[in-house]
């Protein structure tokens, strides 16, 4: 049988520690035995962002712009521990948040549901899709330990060298400080990217932040979404029955727990980090997750929204049998595959996609799975397979359909 062809490549961004393990599983076992594959190949494990002082994270965001498509492994953000292991030449940010900031955008999270995994929260009956501020905030943070007493402000020059400022905090003692900052382009990208998205999807959108304590962070995120929404959306909404509605963050946590899903929930940057993991541990596992990158240029970045499973891989190192779940990267690169064929006309290629990921649900539905996927399921009888072996029965399920 031939292989199927591609006519523009993919942007490859390959990764740290289990998850590039599997990455090259995946490519091995599910990939290019039935794709010719086409791709620009950028090495994202953290000794080749130190080796290029974190160059090469940005030369695979430019090549995203130029190809319109990119799949990428999960990466290190190192901490003072990452530092020391890998003899780092500093603390290299981390390679996400700086795709993000070049690509600008929202990153889309939603749990793969599939039967014999119900979620924990019991009311839960259909995906919650996290959108996700994908610039700024924390990720492009400035921090500074403070010695000893002394005065912090934040200052801001105009273009005609005039100064305002403002008091941070008269520090009597040794402490720490945070700047971080966001600007309104990219609020404003975001913001209607959410509501295409709600439109696309037929689905309520919520945004959330925490505007009574942050009254002019986080105000101004929330008065941009209702400016844009009045001006450009609301009749949108009412005409294809939808609704937009603002509240506090800690007000959105809880509506979450008690309501039946089947909504976007937008989010700030670090509060989509966290809740993307809160919805798909609980829908499941963090493995049961897609996560799309979609910049208002018209760039699409897919990824799995978990860590590189640190603990597996050392398992690995040391020649110990693992069952890792390879779910979301398995979807991440049918996302990418899927988009690519979309927009070169490949009918070929978006049929592979659909397959794929059939044939992964369809897999884990026979009862076979990886262990954490086991250990929650409410299948009987189910086979827990090692990490390789997963992946090849997904392979024999896309054999029969």
């Amino acid at each position: 049988m031939d292989k199927i062809k591609m006519t523009t490549p993919l942007v490859e961004m390959d990764g740290d520690e289990m998850t590039r393990i599997l990455w090259q599983y995946i490519k091995d076992e599910l990939l290019t035995p039935y794709i010719d594959l086409n791709t620009e190949y950028y090495d994202l494990g953290l000794e080749k962002r130190n080796e290029t002082d974190d160059q090469i994270t940005v030369d695979s965001a430019n090549a995203t712009k130029k190809y319109g498509v990119a799949v990428k492994c999960a990466t290190i953000t190192p901490n003072a521990a990452r530092v020391k292991e890998y003899d780092l030449k500093e603390m290299w940010k981390s390679p996400n948040g700086t795709i993000r900031a070049i690509l600008d955008g929202t990153v889309f999270r939603a749990p793969i549901v599939v039967k014999g995994i119900e979620p924990c929260v019991k009311n839960w009956k259909k995906p919650i899709t996290i959108a996700r501020h994908a610039y700024g905030d924390v990720y492009k943070g400035s921090e500074m330990k403070i010695p000893g007493a002394g005065k912090v402000e934040l200052v801001y020059t105009d273009e005609a060298g005039n100064e305002t400022r403002e008091l941070v905090h008269n520090f009597t003692g040794a402490g720490i400080v945070q700047g971080m900052h966001n600007i309104n382009k990219s609020i404003e990208s975001f913001a209607r990217s959410c509501f295409n998205y709600a439109l696309d999807t037929k689905q309520d959108l919520w945004f959330a932040t925490k505007d009574t304590i942050s009254k002019k962070y986080d105000h101004t995120f929330k008065d941009i979404f209702q400016e844009i929404y009045d001006n450009e959306y609301a009749g949108k909404f009412e005409a294809a029955g939808i609704e937009y509605f603002y509240t506090l963050i800690d007000d959105a946590v809880a509506r979450v727990m008690k309501s039946e899903g089947g909504y976007i929930w937008a989010c700030k940057n670090y509060d989509g980090d966290v809740m993307s993991d809160m919805v798909s541990s609980a829908f499941g596992s963090l493995a049961m997750m897609t996560s799309v990158l979609v910049s208002p240029d018209g760039y699409y970045e897919y990824e799995a929204a978990h860590g590189t499973v640190q603990r597996h891989y050392y398992k690995h190192l040391a020649g110990e049998e693992t069952s890792t779940n390879s779910v979301a990267t398995i979807f991440a690169w049918t996302g990418a595959l899927r988009k690519r064929g979309e927009l070169d006309g490949n009918k070929d290629l978006m049929e592979f996609a659909d397959k794929l990921e059939k044939a992964t649900l369809a897999t884990i539905e026979a009862g076979k799975m990886t262990k954490d996927l086991a250990l929650i399921t409410s299948l009987e009888n189910v086979t827990v397979l090692n990490s390789l072996d997963f992946i090849r029965a997904i392979r024999a399920t896309m054999e029969t359909l």
